[in-house]
């Protein structure tokens, strides 16, 4: 069991980078505004945590105006889809020994 601990990636551990993965694989692109609604959290939270994934490569940012308006949205990359799904198995994994 101690092999699959630590499978578990580090970068997935807090629960806002966990919901932020979870939306960002399920969707194309996501802006911040209904990111930052989805996981209820205030602007710099969600920042920070983007961030890091940002700096792994597990996110991708688009930033673009919108009319007169800035507009930034998010994607899951293809490192961080492969290293999210990883992280999921691996938790699948733990319980399946548990159970």
């Amino acid at each position: 069991m101690k092999g699959i601990i630590h499978q578990l990636d580090k970068a997935f551990e807090n629960r806002i980078r966990l919901g932020l993965m979870s939306v960002l694989s399920v969707n194309d692109w996501v802006e911040f505004n209904e990111l930052k609604q989805l996981l209820d959290v205030t602007d710099g939270n969600l920042a920070s945590h983007i961030s890091a994934l940002e700096k792994k490569g597990f996110i991708a940012v688009r930033k673009r105006f919108v009319g007169k308006k800035p507009n930034t949205s998010f994607q899951i990359t293809d490192e961080g889809k492969t290293a999210f799904d990883n992280h999921l198995k691996a938790l699948e994994n733990l319980l399946r020994q548990q159970g």
